[in-house]
C-alpha cells in the first residue's frame, strides 16, 4: 500500500476539498452508486428519491445524493466514452479510500456498487429495441484498461483470443479485451427479467461501431462478424461506450460494477427509438429497487 502522500499533480484537490472533476466531496458519496451518460438523467432518475442531501454539477458531471425506500444511493453522470469513465470512477474511487486531508490511501477499503444505466444498440433477433441487456460480460474496444498494470488477472484470455480468431482482426493498434461484471451484482440487478449479454463498448459512435456516413471503414466486415460471432453458445448482443472500461477498472480497484441498458436501436433491422425515454423508466425503477 502506497503511504507516501499522493502529490497534488496526481490528486487534484480543489480549496473545496472536492475532486477536481466531480467537484463532490468525500461524505457527499454514497456505497452504492448509480451511473448514467446524460447530466439530465441525473434529475430524472433522482426524482424517485425520498429526500436529497445534495446536487453538484461540473461540466458533463452532474451528481444528486440521497435515499431511496431507506438506502444511500448516489447518481452520477459520467458523460459519453470510455475516457470519461477513466476519470468518473477514478475520483470516486479516491472518494472512497484516498484521506483528502492527508493524501494517503486509508487503511480500511471501502467497496462501492455501480451500476450503469444507459442506451444501447441491439445486434441479435433476441436484442429487438425495448429490450433490457446487463452485460454479463463486456467486451473493450477502447483500450482503457491497459494503461494500468495487472490487467491480466482481472480479463478472459480465452475469449479474447476467440474474438480475435473469429472476427479477423485487422484494426492496427487495438486489442480487444473482455471483462466480466461481478458475478453476485449481475443476479442481483438482472433477475429473471432482464437479458444476461456479451456488450461491445466502443470508442466511438461512428466508425468504431461499423456506421458509414463520408469516410471508409477499416473493415466494413466488422459488424457482420461480430453479429456471427459465437463461443460456447455466446453472442455478442449490444453495442454501447462505457462498459468495458467501468467492469475492467472496477474490477482491478475491487469494486462492484454492471452495465444494464435498454435497446434503443436495431443495427441488424436499422430501426431507432429517438424518443426512448419512456423505455427507461421500467429500467430506472428496477435498477432503484435491486441495487
Amino acid at each position: 500500500m502506497r503511504t507516501q502522500p499522493i502529490p497534488p499533480s496526481e490528486l487534484v484537490i480543489h480549496a473545496d476539498g472536492s475532486a477536481f472533476h466531480l467537484h463532490l466531496k468525500p461524505e457527499q458519496l454514497a456505497d452504492r452508486v448509480i451511473l448514467v451518460g446524460d447530466p439530465e438523467r441525473v434529475t430524472t432518475i433522482a426524482s424517485y428519491l425520498d429526500e436529497q442531501e445534495c446536487d453538484v454539477r461540473s461540466r458533463e458531471f452532474h451528481t444528486i445524493t440521497g435515499t431511496y425506500k431507506g438506502k444511500r444511493i448516489s447518481i452520477v453522470s459520467h458523460g459519453i466514452g470510455g475516457d470519461n469513465i477513466d476519470i468518473v470512477l477514478t475520483e470516486l474511487d479516491a472518494l472512497a479510500n484516498i484521506d483528502f486531508t492527508t493524501r494517503t490511501i486509508r487503511p480500511e477499503f471501502r467497496q462501492l456498487t455501480l451500476v450503469r444505466l444507459g442506451t444501447s444498440g441491439g445486434l441479435q433477433p433476441f436484442t429487438p429495441v425495448g429490450t433490457y441487456v446487463a452485460a454479463e460480460k463486456s467486451i473493450g474496444f477502447d483500450g482503457v484498461i491497459y494503461f494500468y498494470a495487472q490487467t491480466e488477472r482481472i480479463r478472459d484470455l480465452k475469449m479474447e483470443a476467440e474474438l480475435r480468431r473469429q472476427l479477423e482482426w485487422k484494426i492496427e493498434g487495438l486489442h480487444p479485451y473482455v471483462v466480466s461484471a461481478d458475478t453476485a451484482l449481475l443476479e442481483q440487478i438482472a433477475g429473471d427479467d432482464i437479458v444476461r449479454g456479451t456488450t461491445i463498448a466502443a470508442n466511438g459512435f461512428y466508425g468504431a461501431q461499423g456506421r458509414k456516413l463520408r469516410l471508409p471503414l477499416a473493415d466494413p466486415e466488422l459488424n457482420r462478424k461480430i453479429e456471427a460471432f459465437d463461443w460456447h453458445g455466446r453472442k455478442i448482443t449490444n453495442f454501447e461506450m462505457e462498459s468495458a472500461a467501468l467492469a475492467g477498472l472496477a474490477a482491478l480497484m475491487g469494486h462492484r460494477a454492471l452495465t444494464v441498458c435498454c435497446i434503443i436501436a436495431g443495427r441488424v433491422a436499422q430501426n431507432m427509438n429517438t424518443n426512448y425515454q419512456d423505455s427507461l423508466t421500467g429500467l430506472i425503477e428496477r435498477v432503484l429497487e435491486r441495487i
